[in-house]
């Protein structure tokens, strides 16, 4: 897990893909926040329609690419949870802080990857690093 922490965390801007209520394909810029309890945690906005798309059909892959051509693909079930900690522990990013201003705000969400799954890979010809 410490692997896959250092890499979104040395790579801030992930891009999120969801299956939008409409069937189709979607893919937008998101952030990880951090790892606890051994689940990776996300944080987003119940007025949008990623999180709309996201209770449609909560199957995510997240993937982002470094500056040394290494790349990442994790994919599990987004799960929301009202974790009051986990809410102010993302307040510690000044980007979160300033869309949301406090852990209590109605419109904050944060959610985990259950059963998350994915690759670490190179075009090294090394084999991925499977999670």
């Amino acid at each position: 897990m410490n692997k896959v922490v250092e890499f979104l965390n040395a790579n801030p801007v992930q891009y999120l893909a969801t299956v939008g209520r409409d069937g189709k394909a979607k893919c937008r810029p998101f952030m990880f926040c951090f790892e606890q309890d051994g689940k990776l945690w996300f944080c987003t906005n119940n007025t949008k329609d990623v999180y709309q798309d996201m209770q449609a059909n909560p199957y995510v892959e997240v993937s982002v690419s470094s500056s040394s051509y290494a790349w990442i693909r994790l994919h599990g079930k987004a799960v929301f949870e009202n974790n009051m900690e986990v809410k102010e522990g993302c307040m510690n990013n000044p980007i979160v802080k300033g869309q949301y201003q406090t852990a209590d705000n109605p419109i904050f969400e944060v959610f985990y990857l259950e059963e998350a799954h994915g690759v670490i890979a190179d075009f090294s010809g090394t084999p991925p690093y499977e999670f």
